[in-house]
């Protein structure tokens, strides 16, 4: 996948912010004002940040040790960095963002 994929999928999602807090390359997705995604435009190899469980965090990066890693910059407990290297499909890169987003979804205001 690429950038323009991605933050169009994250997009899609309902009520869903596109930010910069940090710096002018780095897109931060949130909803409910919490992130559950981040979109590093800068560098050479594309990666992205999300959420995850912790214990599929770590069965994500078993299974995936080269392309799936404790998130850079982040809490490495509840966040992955994923490297679109290829070797994950799309399919699996969104279902990795909709759990993201479901997870901090899930923690509405009410």
């Amino acid at each position: 996948m690429n950038a323009e994929t991605i933050q169009t999928f994250a997009l899609s999602l309902e009520d869903v912010e596109e930010t910069l807090p940090f710096d002018e390359v780095t897109l931060v997705f949130k909803t409910n004002d919490k992130m559950f995604l981040l979109l590093p435009l800068d560098e050479i190899e594309l990666s992205i940040n999300v959420k995850c469980d912790p214990e599929i965090a770590i069965e994500l990066r078993e299974a995936y040790p080269e392309t799936v890693l404790p998130g850079y910059h982040m809490n490495k407990k509840h966040w992955n960095t994923v490297k679109m290297d290829g070797r994950l499909t799309s399919k699996q890169i969104k279902e990795m963002i909709s759990a993201s987003y479901e997870l901090v979804r899930g923690k509405r205001n009410k």
